[in-house]
C-alpha cells in the first residue's frame, strides 16, 4: 500500500536544482535531475486541490507532464551535434537542504567527440533567482558549474584540470551570495557606520586620527571574517548541525543589535561581539553553500573557494564604503542625523526579520 506523502509548500525557500550526470567512453550521459517540489508546483500546478498541500498521489499522477518538463527545458549538444536525450519520469523523492526534491533520471546518447554543452531553461519564467549546480564527471575528472537566469548555456570540456574550473566557480558562487545577501551586508554596515567616529562624553564625535579608524575597521572585519569562516567550514563539513531556523533568526538579532548599539551604544568594543556573531553568518553562509551542492571528491576546495568568494564580495564592500563613510564622518549632520538614522533604518528592517524568522 502507497502511503500518502503530505509535502507543505511554504516560502522563504531558496530555488536550485541539482543535476548530477557521468559521462562514459561511449558517448553516454547517465544521470538525475533533482528539481524542488516547489519549484514543479510553480510552473506545472500539481497541487489539483489546492488545498496548500502536495501528495504522492498528487505528484506522481503528473509523471508524464513532469517529464516532459524536463525535456522542453533541458537539452545536450557534443560539438554541432544534439544528443539524444530521454527521461524516464519521476523515479522518486528526496529530502535536502530543508527541501522535498523531485528525482528523475535520464540519459543522453552523444557522439564521441566534441565539446559537452548544456541549453537550461527551466523554472526562469517563473522564478528569475532560480539556479542548478551541474555536477558531471568521466572516468578522470569531475566539474561543477551553476546556471541561472543570466548563464543559460555552459560548455564543458572534461579533459580542462577540473579542480581549477570547480574553485573558479564556486569562489564565483561565494562573490555573488555575499552581494545579494542582504543581512550580511546590512550586519557588516551596522558595523561600518560608528567605525570613523569616536564615543566621548555620551556623544558620537568625529575621529581625527585615520589610522586609528583603519585599525578598527580592520580589527571588526578581521573578527567578523575570521568567526564565519570557522563556522562556513565546519556546518559545510558537517562537524556541526545547528537548526536553519535559529540560525536565520540569531542572524537577523545580530543585525537589529549592531544597529540599535550604534543609536544607543551598550558596548562601544565590538571585536569579540562581532566575533561571536559573526558564528551565526558563517553557518548562514553554510546553509546557501549546502543548498548549491558540494562535488563529493572536491568538498574540500569548494568549501575553501567559497570562502574565497564571500571574503572577496565583503572585501568589496568596504572598500566602496569606507572611505565614504570616511569622508561623512567629517560633517556634523553625520552624526547627528545620517548614522543614527541609518541606524534605525537597518534595525527597522532586522526587527521585521526577526519577526518573520522565530
Amino acid at each position: 500500500m502507497i502511503s500518502l506523502i503530505s509535502l507543505p509548500i511554504t516560502a522563504h525557500q531558496l530555488s536550485t536544482g541539482y543535476i548530477i550526470a557521468n559521462l562514459d567512453q561511449s558517448g553516454r550521459i547517465t544521470g538525475e535531475w533533482q528539481l524542488g517540489l516547489t519549484d514543479l508546483e510553480l510552473v506545472l500546478g500539481l497541487d489539483a486541490d489546492q488545498n496548500g498541500e502536495l501528495t504522492w498521489g498528487e505528484v506522481t499522477n503528473r509523471r508524464a507532464d513532469i517529464a516532459s518538463y524536463l525535456a522542453e527545458h533541458m537539452h545536450i549538444n557534443r560539438g554541432q551535434l544534439a544528443c539524444t536525450t530521454q527521461f524516464q519520469g519521476l523515479e522518486r523523492l528526496e529530502d535536502h537542504a530543508d527541501a522535498v526534491y523531485a528525482v528523475t533520471d535520464f540519459s543522453a546518447q552523444c557522439p564521441l567527440i566534441g565539446t559537452l554543452s548544456i541549453d537550461y531553461s527551466a523554472i526562469f519564467d517563473k522564478d528569475d533567482s532560480h539556479e542548478v549546480v551541474v555536477n558531471i564527471s568521466d572516468k578522470d575528472n569531475t566539474q561543477s558549474f551553476v546556471l541561472d537566469e543570466s548563464q543559460r548555456h555552459i560548455k564543458i570540456d572534461l579533459a580542462e584540470g577540473s579542480g581549477w574550473v570547480t574553485f573558479k566557480e564556486f569562489v564565483h558562487q561565494g562573490i555573488i551570495h555575499i552581494l545579494i545577501g542582504t543581512d550580511h551586508i546590512l550586519f557588516l554596515l551596522a558595523l561600518l557606520l560608528p567605525c570613523v567616529l569616536i564615543r566621548k562624553d555620551g556623544h558620537w564625535q568625529r575621529n581625527p586620527q585615520l589610522k586609528k579608524v583603519l585599525s578598527t575597521t580592520v580589527w571588526i572585519v578581521s573578527a567578523f571574517t575570521l568567526a564565519h569562516s570557522v563556522t562556513l567550514t565546519a556546518t559545510a563539513i558537517g562537524w556541526i548541525v545547528p537548526s536553519s531556523r535559529w540560525v536565520e533568526f540569531g542572524i537577523a538579532v545580530s543585525v537589529l543589535f549592531a544597529a540599535l548599539n550604534n543609536v544607543k551604544p551598550i558596548i562601544l568594543r565590538l571585536g569579540w561581539l562581532t566575533f561571536g556573531f559573526g558564528l551565526l553568518h558563517g553557518m548562514g553562509f553554510a546553509g546557501v553553500l549546502g543548498e548549491l551542492g558540494l562535488p563529493g571528491d572536491q568538498k574540500l576546495l569548494s568549501i575553501l573557494a567559497f570562502n574565497v568568494g564571500v571574503e572577496i564580495g565583503q572585501l568589496a564592500i568596504v572598500l566602496v564604503a569606507l572611505p565614504i563613510l570616511i569622508l561623512l564622518g567629517k560633517t556634523l549632520i553625520y552624526r547627528r542625523w545620517l548614522m543614527p538614522g541609518a541606524s534605525l533604518v537597518i534595525g527597522v528592517i532586522a526587527l521585521n526579520w526577526a519577526i518573520e524568522r522565530f
